[in-house]
This record gives structure tokens, sequence and C-alpha cells, in this order.
């Protein structure tokens, strides 16, 4: 577990409150979780922080600040973003804590992001569209929002009680290959013309969440941009 610990990354996307990163802070250090990471340009009270932190102050003090999601996870090879909303524009499905954890304990190395949004509002569809895959934490219909704090809680709490298995496993691409990949599967759809009016962008978002749920590999990418390329190659010859 202390290895596995250790590749997961906290992510605070533009928290409001800064009794909540210190109860964010509490709620990691219990369950063995020290990598956290705050996006935005809010400037905090520290004070207030340590108030909720207790003897987890520590957590703050070395968490790392970024402009935006993007450079936060850029190098992450799995990233779960946490929300309560699905639908159009944002992710089609999402797995429970249990499963998440399930699928971290697959990883062999690599940073893994857990991303929470904003207490009045989560995550923007945009900022979810950066995840692999959505998760979401169950809750009575009656009163389904939880706080910041909590939601971190219950995710770390189901981290921490999976019991990872030794195994031989494989090693996702992060997202700036991601990214890389789906240009140019783009670019071979392009020169045989697939594309109709506003398809493009789409298809890639369409593309972009299979292959980022399936956290695939190296290999497989380069397999993939092989196979559009050869596509795209005989088109041509037609």
């Amino acid at each position: 577990m202390e290895n596995k610990t250790k590749q997961i990354q906290i992510i605070l996307v533009d928290p409001q409150s800064s009794e909540n990163i210190g109860s964010v802070c509490r709620a990691m250090k219990t369950m063995g979780i020290y990598n956290l990471a705050i996006t935005g340009q809010r400037i905090y009270d520290t004070q207030r922080i340590a108030n909720l932190a207790v003897h987890a102050y520590d957590i703050y003090e070395n968490s790392i600040r970024y402009t935006d999601l993007y450079s936060a996870v850029k190098t992450s090879v799995f990233i779960a973003g946490v929300t309560r909303r699905l639908g159009k524009k944002r992710k089609y499905l999402s797995i429970y804590p249990e499963e998440l954890a399930i699928k971290i304990g697959e990883l062999s190395r690599g940073t893994v992001s857990i991303v929470f949004g904003r207490e009045s509002d989560g995550l923007t569809a945009e900022e979810l569209s950066i995840c692999n895959i959505a998760v979401k934490i169950p809750s009575s219909p009656a009163f389904p929002s939880l706080n910041l704090a909590q939601a971190v809680q219950v995710i770390a709490y189901s981290l921490f009680r999976a019991e990872y298995r030794e195994k031989v496993s494989y090693i996702p691409i992060d997202l700036e290959k991601m990214k890389n990949l789906m240009e140019k599967v783009v670019l071979s759809l392009e020169e045989i013309n697939f594309f109709k009016k506003n398809e493009k962008e789409e298809l890639r978002q369409f593309f972009t969440d299979i292959f980022m749920r399936a956290g695939i590999s190296l290999t497989e990418s380069e397999k993939i941009e092989k196979k559009f390329k050869k596509i795209a190659g005989l088109a041509g010859k037609k």
C-alpha cells in the first residue's frame, strides 16, 4: 500500500475555503496520502488551514500550486474526476470509489491524479474532459452534495482499504502523449475527408474518452497511430 499512496496526487481545483483545505489535509494524512496540488490564483488564510489540518499542516506546506488543471495533470498516467453530474458534453458514465481503487491497483507505476472541483459548482465540463474517468460517490438523492473534505475522505478511505495485489502490469500513456495521439488520429481522418460539418471535435472527444478510460499503453498508442495512418494511405490510393 505504501508504494501506491506515493503514486496518488489529490488535486483541488480552485478551492474557495481555507478551512476546507485544512480538512482535506487531515483527511489525506489519516489515509497515508501526502501529495496535494491546488489550482487557481486564490490567496488562502494559512492560520485557518492550520486550525483544521491540526497535525497534517505539512501536507499544505508541501503542496504544489498550478495555474490550471492541465498543468497539474499533464504528466499523470491516470486522472479521475470526482463528480456527481454526468450527461451531454460531460462523461457518459462513472465508476464508484471501490472500482477506482481496483483500477489504481492495476497500475504498476506513474502519477495517479484524483481531481475534486469547487465547493460551489464542482468541475466544469472542460475540466472533466481532461480526466480519464468520472468517479461518483453514492449519496442520498434528497441531499446528494458532499462537503469537499468529506468527498476526499471517502475516496482516500476507499484507496486505503483496497488490497492491491502484486502483479505484472503496464504503464498507461500520460495526458500529453494522449493529446499527441489524438492529433494524429484526427489528421489521418482529415486526409480522407472523413469529417462533415462540426464532427471533428465531437469525434476527437469521443475517441479521447474511450482511450483515456481504457488507459492504453504506449505500445497500444503506437499501434493505433499506425493503423490510422494506414487507413489514410489506403484511401489515398483509391
